[in-house]
């Protein structure tokens, strides 16, 4: 397994661990001049969740890889919290926050995957 798909790997395991739901990882590896490879994107219930979903991802994350993110922001509303991997961008979303904004389909040529729910 390469070391960007172990890494996602990591960053899904940390979202499952919350029960963080309707987890999408949009691949812009074939997309010219985007922000970065890949974005993983999930939803929590309540902002509470939204915020347990980063600390549990920011902790699978640097106890697997050794990698903590360059930056977390969203935190204090806990609406939409984006966690900044460098290449990779982990955003958490409240469903109707994630309806507004569905960053699934700003970039239409990504390659996305959907992992199923967990239960």
């Amino acid at each position: 397994m390469n070391k960007a798909k172990t890494f996602i790997q990591k960053i899904t395991e940390g979202i499952q661990e919350k029960k963080g739901k309707n987890i999408v990882i949009a691949d812009l590896t074939a997309i010219d001049d985007t922000i970065c490879n890949y974005f993983v994107i999930c939803e929590g219930n309540n902002p509470t969740q939204v915020a347990a979903i980063a600390d549990s991802v920011s902790e699978y994350v640097r106890k697997e890889t050794n990698e903590k993110p360059f930056g977390i922001d969203g935190l204090r509303n806990a609406q939409w919290v984006v966690m900044d991997y460098s290449d990779t961008l982990v955003h958490i979303f409240l469903p109707e926050t994630r309806d507004f904004y569905q960053l699934e389909n700003l970039w239409a040529d990504a390659r996305l995957t959907q992992i199923p729910d967990i239960d």
